[in-house]
């Protein structure tokens, strides 16, 4: 089973070739995908519900860039639980999209997590991850990934 390009990437959305889910942020392996929740393992970010934080978001004029840096870390980030399943699906190499402001944290256990399966793992910018990864994909490779397509 080959793995599904991903066809279309923008803030807070992409799509895989042959599923018709639009995605905010996904997981994909040979012959699949499905929606990734990273808050499921703990990953959380700052509670932007606050009144001070709401005025220091209409100051930053809706850049996503600075907002992404003002409202945390997206901490503790990519766990090895995270990638537990698309690791079960015999992937060669594993891709994680760390946002588009590279935001969501990729702690050395989950890298070294990969590395003891016998896994190549590429921690990068969400465009660029798609990039490599599609890449990868059309070359044959049994790849998998975890893409945030938002901070």
């Amino acid at each position: 089973m080959s793995s599904p390009e991903i066809a279309s990437l923008s803030w807070g959305q992409m799509k895989v070739k042959g599923c018709s889910t639009t995605y905010k942020d996904c997981k994909v392996w040979p012959g699949g995908s499905r929606t990734w929740d990273w808050r499921e393992t703990g990953t959380n970010v700052m509670d932007k519900s606050f009144k001070s934080i709401k005025v220091l978001r209409g100051v930053l004029n809706s850049n996503k860039k600075n907002e992404s840096m003002l409202f945390g870390e997206h901490s503790p980030g990519v766990q090895p639980a995270d990638l537990e399943e698309v690791v079960k699906k015999g992937v060669k190499t594993v891709v994680i999209g760390r946002g588009m402001s590279e935001a969501l944290q990729v702690p050395p256990s989950t890298v070294d997590y990969l590395k003891k399966n016998g896994i190549d793992v590429l921690v990068l910018q969400t465009e660029k991850a798609v990039e490599e990864y599609n890449a990868l994909a059309a070359q044959g490779v049994k790849v998998g990934g975890v893409f945030h397509s938002t901070c």
